[in-house]
């Protein structure tokens, strides 16, 4: 891969252990940063820490008022230790590992960004544990999921495979992603691929446990997804910031606009061109998330 995709500094890893004993790690951008409310970053059900690196450069290093930044990688994922019972994949006990997380790094409360997998996280925080949360940032997510991108993600996790070459990488993520990103170029597919994947003893292997499949084996559309509204109740005393795709198929502009009766003050931004889920250093995105938390994450006090 060319050196343009290389994320290896700026950050320096951080492990800790989970309730059950397993061995979970993350990446702490602006450790030395002093003042402004900290940002921890949630990833989505295959992604891992590295999906935020462009914004967490960002933020730790670049925004005009610089801030520690921590992105953690799940149980089974990234830098993290897998599972041995594929059940434990699920987002209590992940928001229970992100609380430990951010215990570890010594992180009292922060405001938190979530994409996809991540925002359901969330949801899951705004019960157990509201107060470590200031501002709220999801990301292409809300409480109730359309189906259609359900379906979508559990063919991708059926389909996944560790491929022969990079190029055999680039062309999996491009296949199964190009509908929702359709101006992506090669360039950009390779930099996800990175994210995906990583070169492990001469070979190229999945940063994620392929069990991660067996949670959507029993989707069924004939019946009603489960929602997390009464979880979202939780999130209106909080600042937010709803950052969506314009092909996204995970969320819809009915659940939108509940999502907006519900939390009158949410703040939106539509990325356009994108789809599930909106890259977040792209698009000025780093910008304008930089130029949110500084102006909301008072009223969070």
């Amino acid at each position: 891969m060319s050196e343009e995709f290389d994320d290896s500094e700026g950050w320096e890893k951080i492990t800790y252990t989970s309730t059950d004993g397993l061995r979970l790690a993350g990446r702490k951008y602006g450790w030395h940063n002093d003042g402004p409310t900290p940002v921890v970053c949630l990833a989505g059900l295959t992604r891992n820490s590295s999906d935020f690196h462009g914004l967490a450069m960002y933020l730790a290093y670049k925004a005009d008022t610089c801030r520690k930044v921590l992105c953690l990688d799940y149980r089974g994922r990234g830098m993290s230790e897998r599972d041995s019972d594929w059940q434990n994949y699920n987002i209590w006990i992940e928001a229970e590992d992100t609380i430990n997380g951010m215990i570890a790094a010594g992180l009292e409360s922060a405001s938190i960004v979530g994409t996809s997998r991540g925002g359901l996280i969330i949801h899951l925080l705004a019960a157990m544990r509201p107060s470590l949360m200031r501002c709220v940032i999801l990301n292409d997510i809300g409480p109730e999921i359309d189906g259609r991108g359900l379906v979508r993600i559990k063919q991708y996790l059926e389909n996944a495979t560790d491929p022969q070459s990079w190029q055999g990488a680039i062309d999996f993520v491009s296949t199964g992603g190009k509908s929702q990103f359709p101006e992506y170029n090669q360039e950009d597919w390779a930099r996800q691929a990175r994210v995906i994947f990583e070169e492990k003893n001469g070979a190229i292997v999945t940063r994620f446990d392929k069990k991660l499949a067996n949670g959507l084996a029993n989707i069924d559309l004939d019946n009603p997804l489960p929602s997390l509204w009464p979880q979202f109740s939780g999130l209106t005393g909080h600042p937010l910031l709803l950052i969506y795709g314009e092909n996204s198929d995970l969320i819809t502009p009915d659940t939108i606009s509940k999502m907006k009766k519900l939390h009158p003050r949410m703040a939106k931004i539509e990325v356009s061109k994108q789809g599930h889920a909106p890259d977040l250093g792209s698009e000025n995105l780093p910008i304008k998330i930089a130029e949110f938390l500084e102006t909301h994450e008072h009223q969070a006090d």
